[in-house]
């Protein structure tokens, strides 16, 4: 059986389900592998992927079992192990497409850098976030360069040495997540984020995130030259010519969802 779950919409909305519910869908070896694979091969015609759990609970990090063997293995063991999660990060921080996380129950540990990867993160209110590594004498370490961007340095220290519990509330406030619904509203919440990445160029969404990364803590100056070649480089690209000749024609461009109402 596998251990996570794929489907592709007619819309080019991927739904990746970590599919552990038995064991609140914590990863294993196997789980993060696969991961991998689903996440940097996805199909031709995918516009957006959206990460959930299955069963009540988003993930709940490391499996036990896992980490058990792993205490026994040695440090070129556990260094390749680790290299192995880095990869699991990283491909979910590079994907080829914009990534939606849907958070029920929690996400706990290693699981607030699957959070901390996704373009958008969505999670019920009642869901519970924490960074317990310390609790057992270890650390975030793989994650907290993705943790540590998304909700900076003082929120990251303190969680990071108290292994607090917060709620939903308090992960929007921090950034960790972007939105904290009612669990009724959670899926549409969702599908709402999901249509409003379909109405945008799917390149452009990606030239978006790079240009963020590019500039996050840079002064103008520095980044000028990129930033001038960026936005020229859009104008004269297919899609940037596309959607401004869509605007002024009023029409949707040609990326739109078909069927979709909204005003070009």
């Amino acid at each position: 059986m596998s251990v996570t779950e794929f489907d592709l919409d007619s819309r080019g909305v991927a739904t990746l389900t970590l599919n552990r519910p038995d064991v609140r869908n914590a990863f294993n070896a196997e789980l993060i592998l696969e991961l991998v694979e689903r996440v940097t091969n996805l199909p031709d015609g995918t516009r957006v992927l959206v990460l959930k759990g299955a069963g009540k609970v988003f993930c709940a990090g490391a499996d036990l079992d896992w980490m058990r063997s792993m205490a026994g293995s040695s440090m070129d063991e556990n260094t390749s192990d680790s290299a192995t999660l880095h990869k699991m990060f990283s491909a979910l921080d590079n994907c080829s497409v914009p990534v939606v996380a849907r958070i029920q129950g929690a996400a706990i540990a290693g699981a607030t850098g699957l959070v901390s990867c996704c373009d958008v993160a969505i999670a019920e209110e009642p869901a519970v976030f924490a960074f317990t590594e310390v609790r057992i004498g270890l650390i975030p370490a793989v994650i907290s360069p993705y943790v540590v961007r998304r909700v900076g340095y003082a929120f990251a220290r303190s969680a990071f040495m108290t292994a607090e519990r917060f709620d939903a509330k308090r992960a929007a406030e921090v950034g960790l997540i972007h939105r904290a619904v009612r669990p009724e509203g959670l899926d549409q919440a969702v599908n709402d984020a999901v249509d409003e990445l379909l109405q945008a160029a799917p390149g452009a969404v990606i030239a978006a995130r790079q240009l963020v990364g590019e500039v996050w803590g840079k002064q103008p100056e520095e980044v000028a030259a990129y930033t001038i070649n960026a936005i020229a480089q859009r104008r004269v690209s297919e899609e940037g010519l596309e959607g401004v000749t869509a605007f002024l024609q009023k029409r949707k461009p040609a990326w739109y969802p078909k069927g979709d109402q909204a005003d070009a």
